[in-house]
């Protein structure tokens, strides 16, 4: 349906390039394989073969030489066609952005292609059962040895580990840490590493993308598994965890516009007495609403997108674009689920299965209250509660 976003030919022809394959499966094969455990190496493929994994990517690596804005348009229309890809944000986007910005030539080489083709994929951990927002308290410790590093802790709520040959690990760097001031330091870790180790945890999240905690026993890792500078990885991560914002926005404007769909589709044919129910302004109007919430949030997307490719400040950008487009999507889904009366809740329907993952993004990659720190402090200027 008519939106506020008015594409390129570009961006046009890559929402084509994206439906055309999805299509092919439908949402229930994404539902599906994510009520069974199943995987989608299918898709993936398919996406790697036609340049929609790496299209932010820089082309000497295997990528397609655009943006976030570029990466926006994959994922939002992945997710408007039933597919919510935690994965597509996790390696192409977080891991791809930061190996792509701080990674040595050889880390580059050994790992950009094979992420933009859909031959390889990196999770990403910086979460702990004691560090969640707080990325200063990171308990994983990173010590120096003649050989490299050796990498001990853990790590909670890691996205699709299971299906990755690596994992990007945000540590602890003792060497350059002090008690007063932690410095953190990025690495490449091979998930068949000797010590890594990983434990599925239960969730009610209907999605191939599962959640693990991740256990890092003595890990030894060569030099070359280091990212950039050591102690440097704070401000190193950030320019994976912008990205992730942005395309969490992403997601959810997709979820938005697919349970929108669904809804007025429903609401057209669905006679209750003499005429369609979407002639109801009790129906007509909360999903009129939700969608001018849902166009909202995806604008505020695009433009943190815009910001972040033009090297310009993006961080108040890509925190109320991911709050705006995470809150818009909650409504939009349960007003569909709402329109579909019973139906709403059938798997026939795809719409109540949605309702977790969609749930997940008010809470992850930084729950709406630390979006609203964030705001009160850096925007408004306001004190510091913490």
């Amino acid at each position: 349906m008519p939106g506020l976003i008015q594409d390129t030919n570009e961006h046009k022809a890559i929402r084509e390039s994206v439906a055309g394959i999805v299509e092919r499966y439908g949402p229930q094969y994404f539902l599906e394989r994510g009520r069974t455990g199943g995987d989608i190496e299918e898709l993936w493929k398919d996406l790697g073969a036609a340049g929609l994994l790496g299209v932010h990517l820089p082309e000497e690596y295997g990528g397609g030489g655009g943006g976030m804005a570029e990466a926006v348009v994959v994922v939002e229309e992945l997710a408007a066609h039933g597919f919510p890809m935690l994965i597509w944000v996790i390696s192409p986007a977080i891991c791809g952005s930061i190996v792509a910005h701080h990674g040595s030539e050889d880390m580059k080489q050994a790992w950009l292609p094979g992420i933009s083709d859909g031959s390889l994929k990196m999770a990403f951990s910086i979460t702990e059962p004691d560090a969640g927002s707080n990325s200063h308290n990171v308990k994983t410790a990173a010590r120096k040895t003649e050989s490299g590093w050796v990498l001990s802790g853990s790590k909670y709520y890691i996205s699709a580990i299971d299906q990755c040959d690596a994992l990007l690990v945000v540590a602890r760097d003792a060497d350059h840490s002090t008690p007063e001031k932690t410095k953190l330091s990025l690495f490449v870790v091979p998930t068949d590493a000797k010590g890594l180790s990983y434990q599925q945890i239960d969730t009610s999240i209907v999605s191939p993308d599962k959640q693990f905690t991740v256990f890092l026993d003595e890990v030894e890792v060569g030099p070359e598994a280091l990212i950039g500078q050591a102690g440097n990885g704070l401000r190193q991560v950030f320019d994976g965890l912008n990205p992730e914002r942005i395309l969490v926005g992403a997601i959810c404007g997709g979820v938005g516009r697919y349970a929108i769909d669904k809804a007025v589709a429903y609401a057209k044919e669905r006679q209750v007495w003499s005429t369609p129910i979407g002639a109801h302004q009790g129906i007509a109007h909360p999903l009129a609403e939700s969608h001018m919430a849902v166009e909202l949030g995806r604008l505020a997307t695009a433009l943190s997108a815009k910001q972040f490719d033009a090297g310009q400040p993006a961080g108040e950008a890509a925190n109320i674009a991911k709050f705006a487009a995470s809150e818009a999507a909650l409504k939009a889904l349960d007003q569909a689920i709402q329109t579909h009366g019973g139906n709403g809740l059938s798997n026939e329907y795809g719409l109540s299965e949605l309702w977790f993952v969609t749930r997940l993004m008010r809470t992850a990659p930084v729950s709406r209250e630390m979006v609203l720190n964030f705001v009160a402090q850096t925007s408004l200027g306001l004190p510091r509660s913490y």
